[in-house]
């Protein structure tokens, strides 16, 4: 039975997917990543794996979720009535809220610094003092809780409204306002001196860096780009009309995904590379290193607000995607409840993400495999609950699935050529499974 709550507009439905996909994956962990992996090598097989891996796997949650039209377990359970495969949905539901239980630690963090930057507490400080300060905050168990669950809030509020109301309509102002300010930021970032040599090293190669690791941590960073895995993406294509051309979109998507981390990697290695500091800090590159580097330019204070609310709209655009998935899973027979089952969601992951939220402080001693809990959590979705989804996603989309349904919901809406279909079908059939394989084996390996 068809969803009755829908997107109003392709547009729509591409920039509340784009910023599900566009979070701190973009913004925070390509740069991260990035910094330490070559820059350009790094950047290059990202981008290649993004087009040939993870674009796949998306444009198979479409085909999963308009077909299947409903959320991320009952989409599985119409297509795959009788069998066990609904528990692909089931595991997407579990790890989306692990993930939003330590990402609203982050959001939380966010506030914590732009309620500083409003109030004048960031500027004039050294690098030492702003690392100081990161450190102070992480660890005050009142502070993190409280601005962890204002983050909450911030996502419940909207989420409780439903796709036309809330999420879509947060969208369409929060991705082009997202757009404006990299671009902002990122012309200003590029005009100090020195700023080349950081885009060289974002742009320019440096192939002793092409190995086996990089090309493993670049595809894994594809994948945490787009969210593919949690079956985000089958839950918001269930509210797509027929005559949506999907494979359109998850490319328009994909390019937004690469096109945010490229402005974001101009707007923080030019200024990293012309004042002198390391690419390659951590956490700190955002919290501790950009308040110090916007401290040292012109404006440096205004330009910190706005890069403060930049991130601030990509860690809610995010954190929506992610509370939706359980919320249409709960809604599904009653949604008339929606709102309750929003906030009782909202409070679950809030309330798993307490233990998250006090690792740096209260919790500092409490270790699971050698990890804070925060550490950990964000390890095993990332490691484990993301790579083991799509690789499900994947083989129950080129095996379980009919080849003439899948060419038949791929073909609707859309005009694509029979070429097309038979490369990306092969490449979700053999490549993307072995692909997130590898990604396994490296991790055993680390291990």
């Amino acid at each position: 039975m068809a969803n009755k709550d829908q997107w109003t507009s392709k547009v729509g439905f591409i920039l509340a997917a784009a910023g599900s996909a566009i979070g701190l994956g973009a913004i925070w962990k390509f740069p991260y990543m990035a910094g330490t992996n070559g820059g350009g090598v790094f950047f290059l097989l990202f981008i290649l794996f993004t087009v040939l891996i993870a674009t796949p796997i998306l444009i198979g949650e479409f085909i999963i979720g308009r077909r299947g039209q409903a959320d991320a377990v009952h989409s599985y359970k119409n297509l795959a009535p009788g069998t066990k495969w609904h528990w692909i949905g089931y595991w997407g539901t579990i790890v989306s809220i692990l993930i939003l239980s330590f990402y609203s630690v982050v959001g939380g963090w966010i506030l914590s610094y732009l309620l500083r930057s409003f109030t004048g507490v960031l500027i004039g400080k050294s690098q030492s003092e702003y690392a100081d300060l990161f450190e102070s905050i992480i660890s005050n168990p009142v502070e993190v809780l409280l601005a962890q669950f204002i983050f909450i809030l911030m996502t419940i509020f909207v989420v409780k409204s439903g796709i036309q109301k809330g999420i879509e309509k947060a969208s369409r102002i929060m991705m082009p306002a997202l757009l404006i300010l990299f671009i902002v930021l990122a012309i200003r970032s590029l005009s100090l001196d020195g700023a080349m040599e950081g885009v060289k090293f974002l742009l320019q190669p440096d192939w002793s860096y092409l190995n086996g690791k990089t090309a493993l941590l670049a595809l894994g960073q594809a994948f945490f780009a787009l969210t593919v895995g949690l079956s985000v993406m089958v839950t918001y294509s269930s509210y797509l009309p027929k005559n949506e051309d999907m494979p359109k979109s998850a490319f328009s998507v994909a390019a937004l995904n690469i096109i945010i981390s490229l402005l974001a990697g101009l707007v923080i290695f030019p200024s990293v590379f012309a004042l002198g500091f390391e690419p390659d800090v951590g956490p700190g590159l955002i919290f501790v290193v950009i308040p110090a580097v916007f401290n040292e330019i012109a404006f440096g204070g205004f330009f910190l607000i706005v890069f403060l609310i930049l991130l601030l709209f990509a860690t809610l655009t995010s954190a929506f995607s992610i509370l939706e998935i359980f919320v249409a899973v709960l809604s599904k027979e009653k949604p008339e409840k929606r709102k309750k089952y929003t906030w009782a969601s909202g409070v679950l992951a809030f309330v798993v993400g307490i233990p998250s939220a006090l690792s740096f402080g209260v919790l500092t001693d409490f270790f699971i495999m050698d990890m804070v809990f925060f550490d950990f959590a964000d390890y095993v979705t990332s490691n484990i609950g993301l790579p083991l989804g799509a690789f499900l996603i994947s083989i129950f989309v080129s095996y379980r699935l009919k080849k003439a349904d899948v060419w038949d919901e791929l073909n609707s809406g859309s005009n694509i050529s029979s070429f097309f279909f038979k490369m990306w079908y092969f490449l979700i059939r053999y490549i993307v499974p072995v692909a997130i394989i590898l990604i396994f084996l490296n991790m055993m390996e680390i291990l």
